[in-house]
């Protein structure tokens, strides 16, 4: 055999080798979705309405013995009366619809009546073998209303903790930009595959999520060096302008995407461990041992990349090939190995961040769709190439998105960053961070 073929061939195994275990891991996650569909009994058509009846004018105390009338399409009646904790669940047999749920007054107990004599029958429409539970107000409305300035301090903690996730992300995007000049439109989808390969681990295997975390963020490296070594490296090799391998990765967010979908069957996947930790109350704000973890493993990734790009060799070498890459190859830096290093670093954190974004936003294909127009607007308003603009940008973002449902509907709070963008990008082209003559 030709040495030179020989060679050839050796180098490809390792890409070869990878291809093979990332596809493998993506055919387990299909088998998720189809065994998860199959569990489901599909001759379970009935519905459940439940509730509980509590009288505040009693210090919430429950309220027994009354009578709980629902009524199917077919006009047929079941009935259920409340038990001494106050709570009542009826069957009501056949394929959903619209279900009637009406609480007889004439059996209330004498003194209570309820909040409003009006809504003593509810309707909703149900889904085969859907349950839902109905309420019945009693007594006065003894609630205390919140008002928009008790929510600053809860809002504020979760736009910081959403940035600080995010800017993991950020400062991979930001990386890449920085040293290669590519706007990558497929970072997204190498968040959502963080949360996919852990969900995949944690859920699906039954490992500890610790693992899982660590085993996603390991095989999101292992991405990083299987795209650049089979996909942009040979595009830079080429000559391939920037115009064209934006379009490049335009396409490849597509394809990764419908992929996604595709293994996942558009499901919203939630992890095995952690789903709904119990908080603690500090001064006001509703916190958990799950955040507190999110965040200090997010502070303590980003301080260890900003350390390594400002303190060790490899960082200067990186921030030579961001500000010239002709001229630091001329001082005998491999530009091809740094800018591959990058790209492995860059894709570990976005993993990261999706494996954490996994329980805010649910594991789902979409999730890279729903956080890349606020990455760009968070290392846009940071400064293109700037490892702390990225950071500073993300902080900014997060903490406008979740502030921003103060004075507008929370489904419109991801406008608030566009326009941001948008500002600054009149304002201030090149960002917070940025220098005015080289965006980056």
């Amino acid at each position: 055999m030709h040495p030179r073929l020989d060679s050839v061939r050796r180098h490809r195994r390792p890409a070869v080798r990878a291809a093979l275990l990332l596809m493998g891991l993506l055919f387990g996650l299909v088998s998720v979705g189809t065994s998860t569909a199959s569990a489901a009994p599909a001759d379970d058509q009935s519905n459940t309405v439940s509730g509980t009846l509590r009288n505040t004018a009693e210090g919430n105390a429950p309220v027994e013995g009354v009578e709980i009338i629902v009524t199917n399409p077919a006009g047929e009646e079941y009935r259920g009366n409340s038990d001494a904790d106050g709570k009542f669940s009826i069957e009501v047999p056949g394929e959903g619809g619209l279900l009637k749920v009406q609480l007889n007054e004439d059996t209330l107990p004498e003194g209570t009546s309820l909040r409003d004599a009006d809504k003593s029958e509810l309707t909703r429409v149900m889904n085969p073998g859907q349950s839902a539970v109905f309420i019945f107000p009693i007594g006065p409305d003894d609630r205390q209303v919140e008002t928009k300035w008790d929510r600053v301090p809860q809002l504020l903690y979760n736009g910081l903790l959403f940035g600080i996730v995010m800017a993991m992300a950020a400062l991979g995007l930001s990386m890449v930009f920085g040293t290669t000049g590519l706007t990558n439109f497929a970072h997204g989808e190498l968040v959502t595959f963080g949360a996919l390969i852990a969900f995949f681990f944690n859920s699906t295997l039954g490992l500890p999520f610790a693992v899982a975390t660590l085993l996603a963020v390991v095989l999101g490296a292992v991405l990083g060096w299987f795209q650049h070594t089979v996909l942009w490296r040979p595009l830079r090799h080429r000559g391939t302008g920037l115009i064209a391998t934006m379009i490049v990765s335009i396409g490849l967010m597509f394809f990764l995407r419908n992929l996604f979908q595709y293994f996942t069957g558009g499901r919203t996947m939630n992890y095995a461990d952690h789903v709904t930790p119990s908080g603690y109350d500090v001064m006001g704000i509703n916190v958990t041992t799950r955040d507190l973890v999110i965040a200090g493993v997010s502070i303590v990734a980003i301080l260890c990349v900003t350390l390594a790009l400002s303190r060790t060799r490899l960082g200067r070498a990186t921030r030579a090939v961001a500000d010239n890459p002709a001229l630091a190859s001329s001082t005998g830096i491999n530009v091809d190995r740094v800018i591959g290093l990058v790209w492995i670093i860059g894709t570990a954190l976005a993993s990261l961040a999706g494996v954490f974004l996994g329980f805010s936003l649910g594991v789902t294909f979409q999730m890279g769709q729903l956080v890349l127009l606020l990455l760009f607007a968070a290392v846009c308003v940071g400064g293109l190439g700037s490892v702390w603009g990225a950071l500073i940008g993300s902080l900014i973002i997060g903490v406008l998105i979740e502030m921003s449902t103060l004075v507008i509907p929370s489904d419109l709070k991801n406008a608030g960053a566009l326009l941001l963008l948008i500002l600054i990008l009149l304002v201030r082209p090149q960002g917070l961070l940025g220098r005015r003559e080289r965006i980056g």
